[in-house]
């Protein structure tokens, strides 16, 4: 009989033997024989048998075929091939997964067909709809399935973030977006841009805010905008020196209030010495103050001597 050309589906979810392991096995066939025949389907498919079959052509052994005519050829080639192999559950899981699109199971019944946990098979359908590739990795030994539905959530995580950047720039950054689109700039240097745009945006309010207050103030300075806008100065330092600027006009309010508070507390003294600026007490008090001092405390006591109705008039 010739060697079949077609191998049915779910034989061929089951992985072949490494080099190696084909080796040992067609070294057996032929100091032994072939202990098992290779099952064909009654259309000439193979249904158990690839290894075997391989290593038969590697000696030059004549292989034996027997043929299987039962009506459920995906249950029989599972049960063959997971009865035999030393396979993780991770493995059998993936693998009855492999084989559930062509048999037409349901979940629910091709785990109870098969004697596998539901949960896992479910995992399995999902690893494999979501990344083939990921899939074949647990199928062949490589990686387990518990690692692949991890990879697949950071996969999608990763995705997401791709796409909520890509929105991002889309809504603020149009031109910047497009830039990426057409491949001028990648998504990461995009980003950066946009967030110096919006960060210098946010410094530009924070800046013309404060000129405002400097212009109230009457301070006779340039407005720190205005050189942030002819590329006199940047974003950052026009910030740092409007910040600076309400930092010292702040430490100025406090000391100001604090010398006015100083002098409400010491009008007292002064309104004594109002009622006897001739006597020999006040005489001496002015007398020991500064020409400044002095000058202010003349003012003060004459204004405070001044008759009400005086005060009223001035």
């Amino acid at each position: 009989m010739e060697p079949p050309l077609k191998i049915h589906p779910a034989a061929a979810c089951f992985p072949m033997l490494r080099e190696d392991e084909l080796h040992d096995l067609a070294e057996s066939i032929k100091a032994e024989g072939l202990a098992m025949p290779i099952v064909l389907a009654t259309d000439g498919v193979l249904l158990d048998g690839r290894n075997r079959l391989a290593a038969c052509e590697l000696v030059g052994v004549e292989p034996r075929f027997t043929t299987y005519s039962g009506a459920d050829q995906t249950a029989y080639v599972i049960a063959a091939n997971v009865r035999r192999r030393n396979l993780s559950e991770g493995q059998r899981a993936v693998i009855h997964a492999m084989a559930l699109s062509p048999s037409g199971h349901s979940l629910r019944t091709h785990a109870k067909l098969h004697d596998i946990s539901r949960t896992r098979l479910s995992l399995a359908n999902t690893v494999l709809k979501n990344a083939p590739d990921l899939a074949e990795q647990v199928r062949l030994g490589v990686l387990g399935l518990d690692a692949a539905n991890d990879l697949i959530r950071r996969r999608k995580a990763e995705a997401e973030t791709i796409q909520a950047q890509h929105d991002h720039l889309l809504r603020h950054a149009p031109d910047l977006a497009a830039q990426v689109t057409e491949g001028h700039l990648t998504r990461d240097a995009a980003t950066a841009a946009l967030d110096k745009r919006l960060e210098d945006e946010r410094l530009r309010r924070r800046v013309e805010e404060i000129d405002a207050i400097r212009r109230a103030d009457r301070d006779p300075g340039p407005a720190l905008a205005g050189l942030a806008d002819h590329g006199d100065i940047d974003w950052q330092q026009a910030h740092q020196r409007a910040e600076d600027y309400l930092t010292q006009r702040q430490a100025a309010i406090n000391r100001d209030q604090q010398h006015l508070t100083t002098l409400a507390d010491s009008w007292t003294a002064l309104r004594n010495l109002a009622r006897c600026p001739d006597s020999a007490y006040a005489t001496d008090v002015l007398d020991g103050l500064t020409p400044e001092a002095r000058a202010l405390t003349d003012h003060l006591i004459a204004l405070e001597a001044q008759p009400k109705e005086a005060h009223q008039h001035s």
